[in-house]
Formats: C-alpha cells, structure tokens, sequence
C-alpha cells in the first residue's frame, strides 16, 4: 500500500481499527499520552500502512481522544491550563524544526538517542515519585522551562514521530515536580492544537485516511475516560510502575527500529 492509497473498506478493516482505537483510548487516558505509539505500528502491522500514513492517520485520530480525556482529567481538576497553552505554542514551533531537521540528521543516531533518554526517564521514575496533591506554580522561571520543554517536545515529535505525552508527562513530574495527574492531563490538553495544527498540514499532502481516522478516533473515545477514571484509582508509585512498563515498550520497538537496515 503506497501513500496515497486508503485501506480497504471491510467489515475486517472496519473491526480493525475498533479494536485499535480502544487500545489506543484506554491508553491516552492512562498515561496522559496520545496514543500513537499504539495506533501507527499497528496500522503498518494489521492493515498495512506506510510509516508516512501511519503516522498521518494516527494524528488525526489523537484529536478527539485527546479532548475527551482532556474533559476526563479537567472533571478531576487535574489539567494546568495556562501551562498547557505555553507547552503548545513553542510544541508547534518545534515540529516545523523537527521536520526541517528531518531530512538532515540521522534517523538512526537519533533513535538511539531517544532510547537512551526513555532509559533515564525510566529509571528516573522510581526515583521520583510524585505527590498526588503537587500542582504548577507559573513563575517567570517556570514559564522559560515550559516554554523550552515545548520547543524540545516540537522537535522530537517532528523528527521521530512520537506523541508529546512521552516526554512532557515524565518531565513535568521530574523536572517540574507535578502530579502524576495534573501531569497527564496537561499533557492531553497541549496535544490537541499540536494534533490539529500538524492533520491540517498531512491532510494537504494526502497522508490521512479519514475513515480509518474517525473509527478510530471514535472507537478510542469510549475508552479514554476509563483510562484517566482508572488512573485516579491508582497510587502515585503504581502509576509510575506501569508507565515504567509502557516506556520500556516504546524503547523497545524503537532501538529495533535504529537496529533494522532501515532505521538509517
């Protein structure tokens, strides 16, 4: 299947991105990330996609997951707004960056690269555990380091295609030292005008199927509010064991995608 070619309209490819999309919601409202390292490698596996498509079907679909976890954590008062909004401005910035850089910089040295910061990220989280009732307090200081976290997290998700909820939830409990919740919920919530700005630019380059988009947008909203109601139930240190367990996946999948001949 090239680029440019929509997936089958089947009862099976339908089913298909059903079962994605409920992956994927109860995922997102989990761990407060959009959910595209689930949807992208299995639209490429279970119904052929290009990385190019993949990636370009999974980001519209992060949209209306995004805000319906948002209103999840927002119910329990866990969503920093006014962090948020820094975090998206300098985000977008940094993904022009990142797909300028795209072209020019190994794909594979940067891949380790990021392997070794889920690697300290993971270790980090064992370290730090987060208080339940740590919120953000906007400074000057604290509005640069936002500010810079977004333009970092731009960049990344530009050049490799990862969802900012990988990086920007374990910062802003490490470094910002905020709750496990107030963490994910921020990070939804500076995802959705990133997602939108970046489906509006791949819908002009025809790498969007919207069908598949919308089931499994859809599909992910039923589940993601279970995700973020199941994440209050758990403890500050069981939130980050399984977190833990989600990023070592993702290290995982992408020090074999630096390893195969074609992570050049």
């Amino acid at each position: 299947m090239t680029s440019s070619e929509p997936a089958a309209r089947t009862p099976r490819t339908i089913l298909t991105c059903v079962g994605i999309g409920l992956a994927a919601g109860l995922l997102s409202g989990l761990f407060g990330v959009g959910g595209g390292t689930v949807i992208v490698p299995m639209l490429v596996l279970l119904l052929g996609f290009d990385q190019r498509r993949a990636a370009g079907t999974s980001l519209a679909a992060i949209v209306p997951m995004a805000s319906v976890g948002v209103i999840s954590y927002a119910l329990h008062g866990a969503v920093a707004w006014i962090p948020a909004l820094i975090l998206s401005a300098t985000a977008v910035v940094g993904a022009q960056f990142g797909t300028w850089l795209l072209a020019r910089i190994s794909q594979r040295a940067l891949r380790w690269g990021f392997v070794g910061f889920l690697v300290a990220v993971i270790v980090m989280l064992f370290v730090v555990i987060p208080s339940r009732d740590a919120g953000l307090e906007l400074t000057w200081l604290t509005g640069i380091g936002l500010a810079l976290l977004g333009l970092v997290t731009g960049v990344l998700a530009g050049l490799l295609g990862v969802g900012g909820g990988i990086v920007v939830v374990p910062a802003l409990m490490i470094v910002f030292g905020v709750s496990d919740l107030v963490a994910k919920g921020t990070s939804l919530l500076m995802m959705i005008p990133t997602a939108i700005s970046g489906t509006v630019g791949n819908l002009r380059r025809r790498n969007v199927d919207l069908v598949v988009a919308v089931a499994v947008g859809a599909s992910a909203c039923t589940t993601t509010a279970l995700g973020a109601w199941l994440a209050t139930l758990l403890d500050p240190l069981t939130a980050n064991i399984l977190f833990a367990v989600f990023l070592t996946y993702v290290a995982v999948q992408m020090a074999l995608k630096a390893s195969s001949r074609r992570g050049r």
